[in-house]
């Protein structure tokens, strides 16, 4: 603990992808510094098999930094007051292979590229947003972001998969220029391996005049551009390529295609396929059934912490709860159970209540942090939960998912344990909601 790792086989190495390249090997020779010590540690170990060195970064020069100035950035909508860490803005092609993050690669270089080919670093994703390099570099405000997608059809050329967002603001790249991205992604990207559609999210911190939310109209005619061009890239590529995030769903008052509509979900965590997934889960448990899922759900800022690396989870400590055991051998709470989730995920849960074990109900939560059109439960804060919970009865069951937390904090650096009820930590998931739901823990974060 504590010390610096300064070459790993004689290499210096710039983050985590580089030194587990080194770490796999089954002979091993470490370049420590501690104090101004320098040593070298040497370790024989099975090939492949984990060195045990806990690194407090994935990056060990700098994460390279973002000079965009999108007028739609969520980091620039956020309020004042936050961690600082939380206010990097990063453009860095590690974090996306690393973590999913989307670069625009307008920082994007020679030897950036010769790296993710030769090393294969897939997948990556890169934000669009529009194909036309006037629209794109307006979007980016970086006259980079008129070429900078060359560096997208040289890593599909070489064979690197890639995922692609599109992030719609409406009057300006949408309509029209939704079309014109679309085709141009058929032209010079039928490589690419999904597509996802989402819609900017509005902060009530936004300083810039022509972002705004989306109107119904607007939101109905983005979810059938993409459904029109899903039928163009089955006949012209024999998959459907691009997807509408569930948000659009909501906000065109539209019901969610069918699970198999999203083909695997591959965008699950950009929030496209993840109602139908959650569904799915959840009516697999009720009949006794697991169903695959897409794995850990991360917030927002996870890589900034590193929560999605450590698959941490929130602790809890002990409290009481009173049980009683069904007919079918459940047991079940003789206490009303409330489900705290944001306003978007009270929406996909709302006709899923009649099928989950009983008694339960939701708890819809305003994102007053944020404000604006801002309604997805990764982004609620302590603050806005200690508001809602504040007038809930005492005694009652509250299940929070693990989404809004991240090494055990909220985004307003607050924890459960300072909330005013007693919470308890479910994972993200619909086999999850309904294991707690069947048997209650007996242990949650206590209200201090």
């Amino acid at each position: 603990m504590g010390d610096e790792v300064l070459a790993v086989n004689g290499e210096a190495v710039r983050d985590v992808i580089a030194y587990q390249l080194q770490a796999d090997n089954a002979h091993v020779e470490l370049e420590l510094r501690r104090g101004g010590l320098e040593r070298v540690v040497e370790v024989d170990k099975a090939e492949g098999a984990p060195l045990g060195i806990e690194l407090a970064s994935a990056v060990f020069d700098r994460v390279r930094t973002c000079d965009n100035h999108c007028p739609f950035c969520f980091i620039h909508q956020l309020p004042p007051g936050m961690r600082k860490s939380l206010y990097l803005k990063d453009d860095d092609y590690r974090l996306s292979f690393l973590y999913g993050n989307f670069t625009t690669l307008t920082r994007f270089t020679e030897a950036d590229l010769e790296r993710v080919v030769t090393e294969r670093l897939g997948p990556l994703y890169v934000s669009i947003h529009a194909t036309d390099p006037d629209v794109r570099a307006r979007l980016l405000r970086n006259r980079r972001g008129a070429t900078s997608l060359r560096w997208l059809e040289l890593m599909l050329d070489a064979g690197i998969e890639v995922h692609g967002q599109v992030v719609v603001c409406p009057g300006i790249n949408d309509g029209d220029v939704l079309e014109d991205t679309l085709l141009g992604v058929l032209d010079r990207f039928p490589a690419l391996a999904t597509l996802g559609v989402v819609p900017l999210g509005v902060s009530a911190h936004n300083h810039e005049a022509e972002m705004r939310v989306h109107t119904l109209a607007e939101a109905v005619a983005v979810v059938d551009i993409v459904e029109r061009w899903q039928r163009r890239f089955s006949r012209a590529l024999g998959r459907r390529l691009v997807y509408t995030s569930d948000e659009y769903y909501l906000l065109a008052e539209r019901p969610f295609p069918a699970l198999e509509a999203y083909d695997g979900c591959v965008q699950h965590e950009n929030g496209i396929g993840m109602a139908r997934t959650f569904e799915a889960e959840v009516l697999a448990a009720v009949a006794g059934r697991t169903l695959a899922t897409t794995g850990p759900r991360s917030g927002f800022f996870a890589w900034v912490d590193g929560a999605a690396a450590d698959g941490y989870r929130s602790p809890r400590t002990e409290t009481k709860t009173e049980t009683e055991t069904a007919t079918d051998g459940h047991v079940r709470s003789r206490r009303s159970t409330a489900i705290v989730t944001g306003e978007f995920g009270a929406a996909v849960l709302e006709p899923l209540l009649d099928r989950l074990p009983g008694p339960v109900r939701l708890l819809a939560v305003k994102n007053g942090f944020f404000g604006g059109n801002i309604g997805v439960t990764g982004l609620l804060t302590g603050a806005d939960l200690a508001a809602a919970l504040a007038g809930q009865p005492h005694g009652d069951r509250y299940l929070i998912p693990d989404v809004m937390l991240s090494r055990g904090r909220f985004l307003d650096g607050t924890t459960a344990a300072e909330l005013p009820r007693a919470v308890e930590i479910v994972e993200t998931n619909g086999e999850a909601l309904v294991r707690s739901l069947r048997h209650p823990a007996a242990i949650a974060v206590s209200a201090s």
